[in-house]
């Protein structure tokens, strides 16, 4: 399956959608929407809302994440923001303050 990659040199300032896995490597801010996953990388900056049915964080995110699936922090992860989704799961490591809803 194709992936969207916004790689590390874009600076994005507004709304991103996509139907298929989005790949962040450089700078976001403003909302994310994918009918596929979202992964933002180890270097990404994003400050959006991000909804998706499976989100991973690597990278820095501020913001609220709805995922109807999962939603992954990883180790290296620094995120501020609220998780909604019916599996979460946060590596020893990352960085999180915020709230967690695990409400099917």
């Amino acid at each position: 399956m194709p992936k969207t990659i916004i790689g590390k040199s874009f600076i994005i300032d507004g709304e991103v959608s996509s139907s298929d896995p989005l790949v962040i490597e450089g700078t976001v801010k403003g909302m994310i929407q994918s009918d596929d996953s979202v992964m933002v990388d180890s270097g990404a900056i994003v400050e959006a809302e991000i909804s998706s049915p499976e989100v991973e964080v690597s990278g820095r995110l501020i913001g609220n994440v709805l995922a109807t699936s999962k939603v992954e922090l990883k180790d290296s992860s620094h995120v501020v923001g609220n998780l909604k989704a019916p599996s979460i799961l946060i590596a020893d490591g990352a960085s999180f303050k915020g709230n967690v809803d695990m409400d099917a």
